[in-house]
């Protein structure tokens, strides 16, 4: 018989919806059983792409033995971490704590009243069965060590992260800088890209951040790590050659064998890296991976509304990779002699498999077109449509294939993160596809994903939001905040900044920190767990209070207001001395110290050809800038500067240079500046 998860939304609770063990989705229903039966609670957490969470399944909660243990001793709770990223983020810090480490599936035992005891991430079937024994007769027969333990870990939990209120005055400075990236430059693996170390993480915003910090401090060693992480990337089996996409790490230390789940996030912000790269470099490598990536998500990650899904799994078939990878037998048998000597020579196919634990193809690239087209003895013209051809046809032939499975939820946040990647991606190449895709998407969160009092959903599934969450936490306001700021950069359409304005002052009267200057993960409208915590540090997503603070930065310039400044430098105060400490951990505040010490450019283009002159600017990388104009308009800083004549006004410290009419002029005042 189904159990309570076959009632929700959620695809990851619904892969649980027919195990023996009798789940509870989170809510009133389990707690309250727990309280009253006075029972240990189980709080399993994961995602629908999580492929040790499928195996953790098939193991032990598909198994009626371990069922039966969980059921008798436990009230099981399934959380998708996605939906509740609050949930994840208390019981998570929990496990970390307690082991050192954390991950997914992510599973904790409570007390009925919801605080931790016992924690880990994935168990063997029979470790779980004998730890679930151990802990039900601790519970049973030591209640009161249980509870003292609890107390400590709980007390752990509400004071870890937990930032005092800066009230001084801070001076920064290109030094603090230097302290940051010393002691950060010494992981680089400047042969593979990314860090010395495996598993490999794209982890997109540390490279955002060395890519600013090459560009201001003229940085070889910041440019070169950056190249090198990017090209890696984007030539690894990490990258989907054929489909396009970036899975969400590697497993080695060179890209090559992916964990092969596709997340909207990381791709996302991707998309906005790749773009701002190209923007520096304007290497074609880094703008077919900005096109790729944003056909896939055209094709396989976008609903008929506008929003944009959550992930792909890993697994088609129970096989991990298995849609993503091939044989040489497969590929002779498809592809005619000459396009597959191009094929296997480019993505490095062998007839025993490059991946060799499993016989197999993870397609890589080691060289340049033109490298292998002369290794061939071809012209590279012959080469390019003998590869292109090739492509095709194996893209026909794997779309036959049994597919992964979709996460065809829809998440605020993540929508925010792509959203912002469109954006910049029309700002950077001009394409008008992506401009479409991003106005479509923001038409569906302003219409879908935020209610008339200004509060926003989280989910959107099955064509309505759900009823799991009727509110949102902090990084959904941030994000879309975020990408409704790039989206009037890219339309000049001051309805998308109102929009950012209103979701701002939102996050300040319904999540604001008076104690430490911050703004807590939940709204004050949520029911409350165990601790109510604040996310500072930033990890493979910017955390919410780094991304708030650069939009009240960058709004406070767009309106002039002095309260949004002031907020943004309070809360840059609180973390500075963090910064210096784990710089991977802070990219995103590093930034903000960055504009705060090098200053931020306004340059407002005005007149009927503003648009053209803005397309011209933003195909150079600048980074520390907001972009206003257009023909008409409202904004303090746009004020008494219209004129027939389409002219571009370069400003910065509350000063303007004499306008000029030509986009090289205009370089020419930022670069003097």
């Amino acid at each position: 018989m189904p159990n309570r998860l076959s009632k929700e939304t959620s695809p990851y609770l619904l892969q649980h919806a027919n195990n023996p063990v009798e789940w509870y989705p989170w809510g009133s229903e389990a707690l309250t059983r727990a309280r009253e039966e006075n029972k240990l609670i189980l709080v399993s957490v994961g995602y629908s792409a999580c492929h040790w969470c499928h195996v953790m399944e098939h193991e032990s909660f598909e198994d009626e033995s371990v069922a039966a243990i969980m059921n008798e001793h436990f009230v099981c709770i399934k959380v998708d971490r996605e939906e509740r990223p609050d949930i994840d983020q208390v019981y998570m810090l929990a496990v970390q704590l307690m082991t050192g480490q954390g991950g997914w599936p992510l599973n904790c035992i409570c007390l009925p009243d919801q605080r931790p005891i016992y924690g880990g991430t994935y168990f063997r079937r029979d470790d779980w069965k004998n730890l679930l024994m151990q802990l039900a007769h601790f519970w049973q027969n030591k209640p009161q060590e249980a509870e003292e333990y609890a107390s400590r870990l709980t007390e752990g939990i509400q004071q870890t992260e937990k930032l005092n209120l800066s009230e001084e005055r801070v001076d920064y400075s290109k030094s603090d800088l230097e302290d940051i990236f010393r002691p950060w430059s010494r992981t680089f693996d400047l042969q593979q890209g990314g860090y010395n170390r495996a598993p490999k993480f794209p982890l997109p915003n540390n490279w955002s951040f060395m890519l600013r910090y090459a560009y201001y401090l003229n940085a070889e060693q910041a440019r070169a790590a950056t190249d090198v992480t990017l090209k890696k990337m984007a030539y690894g089996g990490i990258y989907d050659h054929i489909g396009g996409g970036f899975a969400r790490y590697s497993v080695d230390g060179r890209w090559h064998v992916p964990h092969f789940e596709k997340m909207l996030y990381d791709n996302a912000q991707l998309v906005s890296l790749y773009t701002e790269a190209w923007q520096s470099r304007k290497e074609k490598l880094y703008e077919r991976a900005v096109f790729e990536t944003l056909e896939w998500v055209r094709r396989e990650m976008t609903s008929p509304e506008g929003g944009f899904y959550s992930a792909l799994d890993a697994d088609s078939e129970g096989v991990e990779g298995k849609f993503y990878t091939f044989t040489q037998e497969e590929l002779n048998q498809l592809l005619p002699e000459e396009e597959r000597m191009v094929f296997c020579a480019f993505f490095n196919v062998t007839e025993s498999g490059n991946w060799p634990e499993e016989r197999t193809n993870v397609l890589i690239r080691i060289d340049d077109d033109a490298r292998v087209a002369l290794q061939l003895g071809l012209t590279e013209e012959r080469f390019s449509e003998l590869l292109s051809s090739a492509k095709r046809r194996v893209f026909e032939y794997r779309e036959a294939r049994v597919r992964p499975g979709l996460d065809n939820k829809i998440l605020a946040a993540w929508n925010g993160m792509m959203l912002k990647g469109l954006a910049d991606a029309y700002r950077a190449f001009g394409e008008k596809s992506f401009l479409d895709a991003a106005l479509k998407n923001a038409a569906f969160i302003r219409e879908k994903l935020i209610g008339e009092s200004g509060a926003m959903s989280r989910v959107y599934k099955n064509g309505q939001s759900a009823s799991l969450i009727d509110t949102a936490f902090l990084d959904d306001y941030a994000f879309v905040a975020e990408a409704f700021i790039s989206l009037y950069e890219a339309t000049f359409n001051e309805d998308w900044l109102l929009e950012a304005r209103k979701l701002t002052d939102y996050v300040l009267d319904n999540f604001y920190d008076a104690g430490t200057g911050m703004f807590y993960y939940t709204s004050r409208n949520d029911q409350e767990l165990i601790a109510r915590k604040h996310e500072i540090t930033d990890n493979v997503i910017p955390s919410s209070n780094s991304v708030m603070a650069h939009n009240l930065f960058r709004l406070g310039h767009f309106f002039g207001d002095e309260q949004y400044l002031a907020q943004a430098d309070v809360m840059l105060a609180n973390v500075f001395p963090l910064i210096k400490t784990y710089g991977s951990g802070y990219s995103n505040w590093a930034m903000l110290l960055m504009y705060k010490i090098f200053g931020l450019y306004e340059v407002a283009i005005t007149g009927p050809e503003a648009q053209q002159k803005r397309a011209e600017l933003e195909k150079f990388f600048i980074p520390a800038k907001i972009i206003l104009g257009g023909s008409a308009g409202s904004l303090p800083l746009l004020e008494d500067k219209w004129d027939k004549v389409t002219k571009i006004f370069v400003c910065k410290n509350r000063t303007c240079r004499l306008p000029v009419t030509e986009v090289p002029e205009a370089l020419k005042q930022i670069d003097n500046q």
